[in-house]
């Protein structure tokens, strides 16, 4: 079933802006067959015009794409992987063919989509080329990659077969990706995975060279993504734009008439479906996902599990959740042991299970979500209730919140009577999540805007920035000195709910969400002062200040100001494209100012 192998530079392989990560990738196995050999018959494309190589265009969406079946010999198995040259481990193509499949408890007949996250193998490293690691900076911070996982967005198909010995069709197209595009890559296999299913490989392989000349997943432009006879248009946000607001442009040009599908958003789920049998206690699952406590939901298919795992992720956005979260987790799962042990305290982590043997597995788990069915839009399931965990014997245990947790925040009423108001008049799910996410984002906001304040005054005077020393240090992050903070500038300014604010803030400073937010903040704080001492620099009349300096103290400023250009573009710092600029200008009038052999050295020792 193997396809023909096409060459090129794959998911993986440096392209020709890459300059780090050269030694990390030659120990990758085998290598990639080289550009230059490609089949005659492979089209020069827009990819080509913008200096990419052959599969660096698919590169930038997609790591691979795999085809899982079912072998009655050897269970599930990866029949196909392509582009051939892409590399999974052992270890990564085990996880994805437990993971592409349901569990047979599940009874999923027809077609299901769902997806998982799996670690990355220890040991190797995915390189793009510098341009994509560009882009990032410009993501907001919950859409950026994480170098140490996968995602995998599945497709998979059970019909009975009486052709077949088991009586059944089984067969899983599934995406991997680095990308957290969730809602985008479904769209896209819902336009792919049928016909997939009738037209085998080389309909894949179609596919695949369609992705493959689609443009950078560019933050903030609008993109055209031509895919086997439909166009898809969609807007990947950007970490300038007003959270909470949806920027994509509507068909209103003329030139739109060839747009099949617009999506206006890449990455979220149908937030008040997922959390429709237990919005009375969304508030408390907030919190839960905020203080980053080990939670697990237990549902009845991997489409269910995978939805509302993500849909608790997405509901402290802006805020990235930075725990582990599987939206699919199986017993196979290579880190099965390691978050089912009883040894010690249960993981900061969201785990969505199917299979009743969770059920008795993670019954030491402190907060535990167990939903029945998902209802479609327009159907109001019963209202679970909180129970105590005692309670939770198997997975046939009625639906409800498992925990003896008790929110620090009293309930917000109003936004629940308004929830409940649009249950009763049948108000559209997608009308629901708007309200619920709303609400989301203005109790996250209450909630950070404090402490972004208090941050903010870490920050140095930039009087204080001199060119002749080194940038200034951040003042440290006093837990108590923030506290008395929230006197007069805590969230009650904001926010309408009362409660035990000041608990919940001690509670999330110990969290590993504090511990990622703060670590983001004060590396592009850091960044700014960075920035802010190169334009301090470049204010100076640097070639007067090297005549009255020695030649050995002249040479070593080239030297670090050359370090300095080499860090503003390797770290991306914020600083004006004609500060750069200035600089570049400054080091080359000192460099020609001194004698010709030092020129020469000088010169050498990398571009100005």
């Amino acid at each position: 079933m193997a396809l023909r192998g096409l060459a090129g530079s794959g998911p993986g392989s440096r392209g020709p802006l890459d300059e780090a990560g050269a030694a990390d990738e030659e120990r990758e196995a085998p290598a990639v067959v080289a550009a230059g050999d490609a089949p005659e018959d492979v089209e020069e494309d827009e990819g080509r015009s913008r200096g990419l190589l052959r599969w660096d265009g698919f590169s930038a969406w997609l790591h691979c794409v795999c085809v899982v079946g079912f072998d009655l010999e050897l269970g599930q198995a990866v029949e196909v992987i392509y582009p051939q040259h892409s590399k999974l481990t052992d270890k990564e193509k085990t996880n994805i063919c437990y993971l592409s499949f349901p569990d047979s408890n599940s009874g999923c007949l027809g077609d299901t989509q769902f997806c998982f996250r799996f670690r990355q193998s220890s040991g190797r490293r995915v390189s793009l080329h510098c341009l994509l690691d560009q882009f990032e900076k410009d993501l907001p911070v919950y859409l950026k990659k994480d170098p140490a996982y996968f995602y995998g967005y599945v497709y998979f198909r059970q019909v009975r077969d009486k052709t077949l010995k088991r009586g059944y069709f089984q067969k899983s197209l599934v995406l991997i990706s680095k990308l957290p595009y969730m809602h985008f890559f479904h769209t896209v296999l819902k336009q792919i995975a049928p016909e997939y299913f009738e037209k085998n490989e080389p309909y894949l392989e179609a596919a695949c060279n369609d992705v493959d000349r689609w443009p950078a997943p560019m933050p903030g432009k609008t993109l055209h993504l031509p895919i086997m006879g439909i166009v898809m248009k969609v807007r990947i946000p950007t970490c300038h734009d007003k959270p909470g607001t949806t920027q994509i442009a509507q068909l209103t040009q003329q030139g739109d008439t060839h747009i099949s599908v617009i999506l206006p958003t890449l990455h979220e789920v149908d937030l008040f479906r997922c959390f429709c049998p237990v919005f009375l206690h969304s508030q408390m699952l907030w919190e839960l996902v905020l203080l980053g406590e080990p939670l697990v939901v237990m549902a009845p298919s991997p489409s269910e599990s995978s939805e509302t795992v993500l849909a608790l992720v997405n509901c402290i956005s802006p805020l990235k959740y930075f725990s582990d979260f599987r939206p699919y987790f199986t017993i196979h799962d290579s880190e099965f042991k390691e978050y089912t042990t009883r040894t010690q305290a249960p993981p900061s982590v969201i785990l969505g299970v199917t299979n009743p043997f969770f059920a008795k597995t993670l019954q030491h788990w402190p907060h535990i979500i167990r939903i029945g069915d998902l209802k479609p839009a327009g159907e109001i399931p019963k209202q679970v209730k909180v129970k105590k965990l005692k309670n939770l014997k198997t997975l046939d245990s009625k639906p409800g919140v498992y925990t003896s947790y008790k929110p620090y925040l009293n309930r917000d009423e109003e936004i629940m009577k308004q929830l409940q108001k649009g249950v009763q008049q049948k108000r559209p799910s997608e009308a629901q999540s708007v309200i619920l996410r709303r609400y989301f984002l203005e109790l996250t906001q209450s909630f950070i805007i404090p402490l972004e304040r208090y941050v903010a005054s870490l920050m140095p005077f930039q009087r204080s920035i001199s060119p002749w020393k080194s940038p200034p240090q951040l003042r440290q992050f006093h837990p108590e000195e923030f506290m008395k903070t929230l006197e007069k500038t805590g969230p009650q300014l904001t926010s309408r709910i009362k409660g035990d604010w000041i608990g919940l803030y001690r509670h999330f400073l110990k969290s590993p969400n504090f511990d990622g937010w703060f670590k983001t903040r004060r590396k592009e704080m850091t960044q700014k002062l960075e920035a802010l001492h190169l334009e301090a620099l470049c204010e100076e009349d640097l070639l007067h200040w090297t005549q009255k300096h020695t030649e050995v103290e002249t040479v070593d400023l080239v030297l670090k100001l050359k370090n300095k250009l080499l860090q503003a573009d390797r770290e991306h710092l914020p600083v004006k494209p004609d500060t750069m600029e200035k600089l570049r200008t400054h080091i080359d009038a000192i460099i020609l100012a001194l004698p010709e052999d030092l020129q020469g050295i000088l010169l050498k020792t990398g571009m100005t």
